[in-house]
């Protein structure tokens, strides 16, 4: 299964880290996540204008079989991603950290939220939704 995972970047990369671990977690159990960060601009390396960032998000929505939304952190591109995935009809997941706030237009569009307190919480959650 290909999944790309939205979530509030960092420009300095200081959450990197932290997206790694949820990619490795996903790929232990055969999720390949992705993200436009890591994957497409290189952790920051390369730079890309809005517009082209933009159609290039929607391109990799289009291009996976579900939308992995992190929302321990709140952001505008988060739900611009979300609300793109719905309208492809894409499987929407939420993942966040114990005690953050979800959305009800979120909690709307999503098939299922899912609340962990470390990343290895995730290896369950990702094994259940691999198709």
């Amino acid at each position: 299964m290909k999944a790309l995972m939205s979530i509030k970047f960092h420009k300095d990369g200081s959450n990197v880290n932290k997206i790694k671990e949820i990619a490795h977690v996903a790929k232990k159990v055969g999720v390949e996540l992705k993200t436009i960060f890591i994957d497409y601009e290189n952790e920051g390396k390369k730079h890309f204008q809005p517009k082209d960032l933009m159609k290039m998000t929607f391109e990799a929505i289009e291009n996976n079989d579900i939308l992995v939304v992190e929302l321990t952190e709140k952001g505008v591109g988060l739900g611009i991603e979300a609300g793109y995935a719905f309208s492809k009809n894409k499987p929407i997941y939420v993942i966040a950290k114990k005690g953050s706030d979800i959305s009800d237009t979120l909690n709307g569009i999503s098939k299922e939220i899912f609340f962990y307190e470390n990343v290895s919480d995730l290896e369950g959650f990702f094994s259940k939704i691999r198709i």
